[in-house]
This record gives structure tokens, sequence and C-alpha cells, in this order.
């Protein structure tokens, strides 16, 4: 008897202790390894250029050339990749407010591709989606006024079932527009000097440093960080307030950005625009294609790294990395080297415009419609995952796959629509729609957060939450061209997890 005691007790102990270790060791993955740990920081942060137009008959003209290219990522061999206008990613385009604007896309890949401008307000035909593909040697031509407010857009291809790769091998760039409001504003604003944008994409690279395209729990995560294309960067900025366009252009990754000394940073922008008022934050949430733009006070004259941290979601934290390996911890991003700007050690800060932006929104009194978007879940009766590209597990929405020949909505131009968007899988999943912006009303019946109190056009949605936005259809009708509403984790967009809507008159 007492033996049985004692081999229970020292049973109990020994599982304990394990229990304890374990945990140990999964708290060190979550919350204290960093995934890309090392850097140096000694390689000079790249700057995409703008593109310059020709200007004919008061339309600004663009040329954008789709091609395959060589770029050294990361130290070792050079990798196979793809870019607008060179090796990898493309030319910033910046336009104004009221712009009429020509985009000749010359295709010299040996694949299709299609060009689509994320978060513009652009004709359906126009838009850059599968419908509007083109074939190697093919010109492309997009025309459209700017419509949208002062914002960071982005453009990348949108070819169905090749996304993804086409992303991943470097085909990105950033879409700034300006207007009256933006260039009032007293804030930081010489592109590349105090107002700089970042592309942040994960990458995997073999063992001789060239890109690998892996697949992990059903999307791309990769374990080190590119920059606008850079690897282990730094920049050097003037000693004050910067402006940082923050742009997620990883496939699939969730980032949570924060500084490595705590320091906190405003939020002046979301996807579509500024927000009413500069928000204070020390960590900002960024799904894939979802982009902000904040403003960090440097004039202490201090370094700052721009991290990635853990997820504050603590059951989410916990499979992705002990059971997935995707590693949602902590990441190094880029270092910040503040320098005199006059012969001054510092500049004194600056204070925020108190009022940004004024949003004129609606009440749910104004929706005409109400729609139900259900991602991932079940199938519905008939069909079945044999759609869809990209290899893996497929995922419908409301129960289907995409079908290129199939209008899953319709609605009426100048309608004000409530869409209430559920995720019925075990992932969270970035919910992207085409043509409109939109405004949050709640995530499971509660107001967003302030960061989230702008124009958006995409959203992540975490697994059984349900997302409402609001808004309005305007402009554009096609009854035979539609747009298209995703995800936007890219391996699940290819896989089928994609609708299309027309708005008709």
């Amino acid at each position: 008897m007492l033996r049985r005691i004692f081999f229970n007790k020292r049973f109990i102990a020994s599982l304990s202790l394990l229990l304890l270790l374990a945990a140990g060791i999964l708290y060190y993955l979550m919350f204290l390894r960093v995934t890309n740990a090392g850097l140096t920081f000694t390689n000079l942060l790249y700057i995409p250029p703008i593109l310059e137009p020709t200007e004919e008959d008061g339309q600004k003209i663009f040329e954008l050339v789709v091609q395959h290219g060589e770029a050294k990522l990361l130290a070792g061999q050079p990798s196979e990749t793809m870019g607008y206008n060179g090796s990898y990613l493309g030319p910033t385009i910046r336009v104004e407010r009221g712009d009429q604007v020509v985009i000749n896309v010359e295709n010299q890949l040996n694949e299709a591709t299609a060009t689509h401008w994320h978060g513009l307000h652009v004709p359906a035909e126009m838009d850059g989606t599968p419908h509007q593909l083109s074939q190697p040697g093919e010109t492309w031509q997009a025309r459209y006024p700017i419509l949208n407010q002062a914002a960071t857009m982005w453009y990348h291809p949108h070819p169905h079932g090749h996304s993804a790769t086409q992303v991943y091998q470097g085909l990105a760039g950033f879409y700034i527009i300006d207007d009256a409001n933006s260039q009032r504003l007293d804030l930081p604003k010489t592109y590349g000097v105090d107002d700089i944008p970042l592309a942040i994409q994960d990458r995997t690279f073999d063992d001789d440093g060239a890109l690998v395209y892996a697949i992990s729990n059903g999307a791309s995560y990769g374990n080190e960080i590119l920059v606008n294309g850079t690897h282990n960067p730094f920049l050097k900025v003037p000693a004050k307030q910067i402006r940082l366009r923050l742009l997620n252009g990883s496939n699939a990754r969730i980032y949570h950005f924060g500084f490595d000394d705590g320091r906190p940073f405003y939020q002046i922008a979301t996807d579509g625009g500024f927000l009413e008022t500069p928000v204070r934050l020390t960590r900002l949430r960024l799904a894939s294609g979802e982009r902000a733009e904040i403003v960090v006070d440097l004039s202490d004259g201090n370094e700052a790294i721009l991290k990635s941290y853990p997820t504050d979601r603590f059951l989410y934290l916990a499979e992705s990395v002990a059971i997935n390996f995707i590693g949602n911890s902590q990441f190094d991003i880029l270092k910040l080297v503040p320098e005199p700007t006059d012969g001054a050690t510092v500049d004194q800060p600056l204070l925020l415009p108190p009022i940004l932006n004024q949003i004129d929104g609606w009440s749910e009194e104004d929706a005409d419609n109400v729609r139900t978007i259900r991602m991932a879940g079940g199938f519905a009766p008939g069909q079945q995952a044999q759609q869809g590209g990209g290899g893996g597990r497929q995922i419908p929405i409301n129960g289907k796959l995409m079908d290129m020949a199939r209008i899953d909505e319709v609605i009426t131009l100048d309608d004000t629509e409530i869409w209430e968007i559920t995720n019925g899988g075990g992932v969270p999943h970035p919910f992207h729609i085409h043509d409109i912006q939109f405004l949050i009303m709640d995530r499971d019946g509660v107001k967003p957060h302030a960061s989230e109190a702008g124009w958006k056009d995409t959203v992540i949605v975490y697994p059984g939450e349900t997302v409402r936005f609001i808004t309005q259809f305007t402009t554009y009708a096609n009854p035979d061209v539609p747009y298209m509403y995703h995800c936007h984790i890219l391996e699940h967009e290819d896989r089928g997890m994609m609708g299309q809507f027309v708005v008709v008159q």
C-alpha cells in the first residue's frame, strides 16, 4: 500500500515537472523567442522609386512591365523573382484625387497575370481581376478617374489560382493617393525621408539563400522578413516625427507591430484614408492586405526597432506555435536610426493635427439590404472541393468555391448595405471586398477599436466571430463584369475562397 502511494506521488511529481517544463518551453516559443533573431541591421532599406507618368490630353499615363528577374534577397544564392519594371516589387504610383489615369501593363512573364488596384474605386472592367487576364506578350490598359480620398493603396496580381505564387515571387507595389486634405495637414510628407513606405513580407529561403515557396498550415508562412525586398534593414531618418506607411504584403501572416523600447506611436490612417483623429497605440495588428499609416516620434535621438509581437489571443497563438509551427511570435522588422536635422542634437517634438478627417458614414436605418457571408465552414449541398488552384485543402465562402461563371451577389447601384461576415472555420480569415471602402459597425456586437474606426477594404475575422460593416455601392454599374470578395490569405483565395458580385442599375 505504501509502495503504491509512493509510486503515485512520484508519478504525480514527474508529471507535474514535465507539464511545468512543457509550459516553460511553450512560453518561450510564444513570447520570448525571436523567430528571426540575430539581425544586425546592416542593409540600407530600399525605397521604391516613384513612377513618373507622361501627360497627354489631361491624362496621366503610367507604364508597368511585369517581368521575370533575379535578385539576391538573402546573402548567398540569387533567387528567381518577378517584378514590375524591375526584378522584385514595383515602383510607387502616386496620383491626386481627380486625376484621370491610364496604366499600360505589359505582360513579359511566361504565364498569364492580372494586375489589381487594391482598395481603389474603379469600374469593374478596370479592376484587374481574373476577368481582365493578360497572356504573355499582351498589354492590358486600365483607365479610370481617381475618386478615392488620400490613402495608401497597393497593386498586385490577381490571376485565379496563381495570385499567391506571383505575389510571393515579388509582384507588388504601392499606390499612394493625395488630395487637398492630405496636402493641408501638418504631417511628415517628404517621400523616402520622413514619409516611408514599408511593404512587409515574410519569406522562406533554402540553405543557399535562394527564395523557396513553401506551404505550412495551408498557406505560406516564412521565417525571414523582407521590408521593401530588403533583408536585415536599417534606415537613417531625421530625428523628429516619422510617418510610416505599413503594408502587410505577406501571403498569410498577421503582424502585431510595435517598437522594441515600448514607445507609443499614433495611427493616423486605415486602409482607405485618414482616421478622424490620431489614435495613440503601442501595438497595431495588420492582416494580409491591410494598410495603416502611423507617426512615431524619434526626436529623442534614440534608435528604435520596429517589431512584430505575439498576438494577445492566447489559444490561437498556442495552436500556431505548438501545433502548426507557423511561428506567430516575435519578429524584428526594421531599425530606424534618427539623425539631427539642422545641427541640433534633436528636433523638438511636433504636435499632430487633432482633426485629420471628417468621416460621414451611415446608420443602420440607412441600409437597403443586409447580406450574410460565411467564411469557411461546411460545403453547401451539391458542392464539394473540386475547383480552385494552388493545391491543398479548399475552403468555401457561403458553402461554395469560386466559379468564374457564377455571380454570387447582385447589388443595386447607390444602395447602402450591411454585410455580416462570420468565420465558421478554425483560423482567422481577412475578408477583402473590391470596389468600395466600408466602415466596421461592430465585432460580435461590440464597436470596433478606434484603430479600426476608419475606411477599410480588408478586415480580419477570427474563428467564431461575426463582423458587421456598412457601405454604399456608387458610381459604377456593369451587369456583365463582376467584382470580387474573398479571403486575403492568398492561398485560400487561389483555392476557391472567393465570390463575385455585380452592381446593376
